[in-house]
């Protein structure tokens, strides 16, 4: 005999084999109770499959392994098991001997802080340090308040304090003399914050209704887009003093500084305007009927969506404009990549520029993927606010 059960009568975690239904809202016939089952096991994930799941891959997998198998172990003997890591040339020119890290230390002092004087080094390494610290501290998105703005302002005055001197004491030090990381830090640090609000308002202005605005921002744009670089640190140092009057010279690094905001700004105006262009226009039309007028729908609306939009493309931004400090050069400042070349023009160490090279490498990464992580835990941050 065919049991009748109600719907609400089934034993509530059970699979149940319908036979019929009768009626839309009646009730349904079933036959048989099948016993629980057991819940199906999770799939293991072998992290080895996406490597060898397929012929390809594991071809591809193989040709990498026989590289590295190759490369690595030379590589590692030459920068670590015959390595002269103290001593003089002399050790590291002997029969056998592998990368002199000897000549790292022994230049490292005028690598990182170039012609400075060896007594007063202390002050670059403070701020070098002080940088650190405080950009640390400005990475946390608790820190995110309009007063960093004058905190970074007042940081950038002391730094400069530091390392002129003629303060509270403090030995007055040409700008000439500086060099190695204090002025990679500086000309980028200080560029790229500069040059960011420019290009805010380069963006703004490319996409404004108002013509002659719109004019002008076009204009900056592509002409400073369209130079290279060394063109425009050549006329800021150069030609840039001619048109002042007699006995006016700004400094030099003051010269380059501008020169280094002004063209990352209009990069940045074209990175910025991507993201305003990706903003739906219904934001625009939902903001101004709440009766939000034109720079509080940017400042509240617009602007914050567009700027998370462009978080890896303002990453890349600025991780190619601290390598591009390196070509003040041309203008007779010395950065860290000058002061890496400087150091191996010393007769007693000829000879040794892979070492000095690689070191240069590894701090240029250290920065740079420092920053490309940070690019990534923003991109998550914004993500996770978002749901």
């Amino acid at each position: 005999m065919t049991a009748i059960l109600a719907p609400d009568a089934v034993p509530r975690g059970a699979a149940v084999q319908a036979a019929a239904i009768l009626g839309a809202d009646g009730p349904f016939v079933a036959e048989a109770v099948l016993p629980e089952l057991a819940p199906p096991r999770r799939a293991v994930r072998r992290w080895w499959r996406p490597y060898v799941g397929t012929p390809v891959n594991a071809a591809i997998t193989l040709a990498c392994l026989v590289v590295l198998g190759l490369v690595v172990p030379p590589f590692w003997s030459w920068a670590v098991g015959s390595a002269v890591f103290a001593g003089d040339a002399r050790l590291c020119r002997a029969p056998g001997a592998g990368a002199c890290w000897a000549f790292v230390a022994e230049k490292l002092p005028f690598m990182l802080f170039g012609f400075y004087p060896p007594a007063e080094q202390w002050r670059p390494l403070a701020v070098v340090g002080l940088f650190l610290a405080l950009l640390a501290w400005s990475l946390r998105p608790a820190a995110w308040r309009p007063r960093l703005i004058l905190v970074w302002l007042g940081a950038i005055g002391l730094f400069y304090g530091l390392l002129a001197g003629g303060v509270a004491g403090l030995s007055v030090q040409p700008t000439r003399i500086w060099g190695g990381l204090p002025v990679t830090i500086l000309l980028s640090a200080v560029g790229l914050g500069f040059a960011f609000p420019m290009g805010i308002a380069l963006a703004l202005g490319r996409t404004s209704r108002l013509p002659v605005i719109r004019l002008l921002s076009v204009s900056y744009i592509e002409l400073i887009r369209g130079v290279p670089l060394i063109s425009l640190l050549f006329m800021a140092s150069v030609v840039f003093p001619l048109f002042l009057p007699a006995g006016a010279n700004p400094d030099k690094l003051v010269r380059a500084q501008a020169a280094f905001t002004l063209f990352a700004a209009a990069y940045l105006a074209e990175v910025v305007r991507g993201g305003l262009q990706g903003i739906p226009r219904g934001q625009a039309e939902a903001a101004a009927a709440l009766g939000l007028g034109y720079w509080r729908r940017m400042r509240l609306v617009i602007l914050p969506q567009a700027l998370r939009l462009v978080v890896p493309a303002l990453v890349s931004t600025f991780i190619g404009f601290f390598k591009d400090t390196t070509l003040v050069v041309v203008v007779g400042i010395f950065d860290f990549m000058s002061t890496v070349r400087a150091a191996l023009s010393d007769p007693s160490w000829l000879g040794f520029a892979p070492e000095a090279y690689a070191f240069a490498a590894a701090l240029y990464f250290c920065f740079c993927f420092g920053l490309s992580q940070y690019g990534l835990r923003i991109e998550r941050h914004f993500a996770l606010r978002s749901h």
